[in-house]
């Protein structure tokens, strides 16, 4: 017998992120294909803010670094390095879970932005024409600070592909 696949549902997305393999299709008689949506890529970076708040006392880094939204956001703020920090591990953890590299996608090619319903990350070219080049169509990021350390998480989704159960 073929090995047999079981995804598990996570919130009311489903996502393939894990899998147990039998040898009895008992397990997974009619039980239909669902079209699930992928994870295309996973991407994580640790920032120190010490070391940003360092790099912003550089002439040129802010601009060469940060969109204007986000320079004018992360100013606004009482600790304008934890911000840059913030942003500048979106950055490398977008590149990171595309595979590229920060040089290939470019630090100004991806900003973040605060909502009201959550950090959302936009693209510009080249890294909007990367991410769609792997298929993926949706980013979700994570964010956390603690101590002199931020730390991103991103997540590349893309489209919808028919996954037994």
């Amino acid at each position: 017998m073929g090995a047999k696949f079981f995804y598990f549902l996570d919130c009311a997305t489903v996502f393939p992120s894990c899998f147990i393999m039998y040898n009895d299709s008992r397990f997974t008689e009619d039980i239909p294909s669902l079209g699930a949506h992928m994870i295309t890529g996973v991407g994580i970076d640790l920032c120190r803010i010490s070391r940003i708040a360092v790099c912003l006392r550089r002439p040129g880094f802010e601009e060469k670094v940060f969109a204007e939204r986000e320079r004018i956001y992360a100013k606004s703020m009482k600790n304008p390095a934890q911000h840059f920090a913030a942003s500048f591990a979106v950055k490398e953890a977008f590149a990171k879970a595309g595979g590229w590299g920060i040089g290939k996608v470019g630090l100004k090619n991806v900003w973040l932005e605060r909502t009201p319903t959550g950090p959302v990350i936009f693209l510009e070219d080249p890294a909007r024409l990367l991410m769609e080049s792997m298929g993926a169509e949706k980013i979700h990021v994570s964010l956390s600070h603690e101590g002199d350390n931020v730390v991103a998480v991103v997540l590349l989704e893309g489209g919808r592909q028919d996954v037994p159960l």
